[in-house]
C-alpha cells in the first residue's frame, strides 16, 4: 500500500477530529494487519471501486462515539444517533480524503457508509492486508483501518 494513498486519510482524520470533537488527535500506533478485523467500539465502513479499490473502516471507542453523537444531536444520544453520527463522521473523513485523491488524478467511486456491526469480519482475499492507525484524543481512541490498493 502506497503512502500517497494513505496520507490524505490521515490529514482528513486529523482535520475532522479537530473540527467535530474540538480536540487534537495524535497517531499513537500504526500497524499492518492481515486477516480478520475486530472492531473496538462503534464503526462504519466505506467501500471504493475504480482506480482505487478496497475499504476503509472508521472505528471509535463507545465513549467517544457517544460524545460525538451527543455533540451532533445537541445534548442527547441514542443508539441510533450514535450509529448515524459515526456514519456522518466517516462521510466527513472520506469526503475530505477523496477530494485530495481526486485532485491527484485518481478516478474512483465511493459507496455510502454503512454501520459495521459485526464483532469480527472475515475479509475477502483482496482486503486481507490493512494499515491500522490508532489516534489518541482527549475524548477517546479512534481507529482508521485502511485496506485499499491502486
Amino acid at each position: 500500500m502506497k503512502m500517497n494513498l494513505i496520507q490524505p486519510f490521515i490529514n482528513s482524520m486529523d482535520a475532522v477530529i479537530a473540527e467535530t470533537m474540538g480536540c487534537t488527535a495524535q497517531i499513537a500506533d500504526v500497524t499492518m494487519e492481515e486477516g480478520n478485523y475486530e472492531r473496538t467500539g462503534i464503526a462504519a465502513r466505506v467501500s471504493m471501486t475504480g482506480d482505487i479499490q478496497g475499504r476503509i473502516i472508521l472505528d471509535m471507542d463507545s465513549a467517544a462515539a457517544r460524545q460525538v453523537a451527543s455533540d451532533f444531536a445537541g445534548g442527547t444520544s441514542t443508539d441510533e444517533t450514535v450509529r448515524e453520527a459515526i456514519c456522518e463522521l466517516t462521510n466527513m473523513v472520506i469526503g475530505n480524503a477523496v477530494t485530495q485523491l481526486n485532485d491527484s488524478g485518481f478516478q474512483f467511486r465511493v459507496h455510502p457508509p454503512e454501520v459495521y456491526a459485526m464483532e469480527t469480519e472475515t475479509l475477502k482475499a483482496a482486503d486481507k492486508e490493512a494499515v491500522v492507525l490508532r489516534f489518541e484524543t482527549s475524548r477517546g481512541m479512534v481507529y482508521l483501518n485502511i485496506s485499499i490498493r491502486y
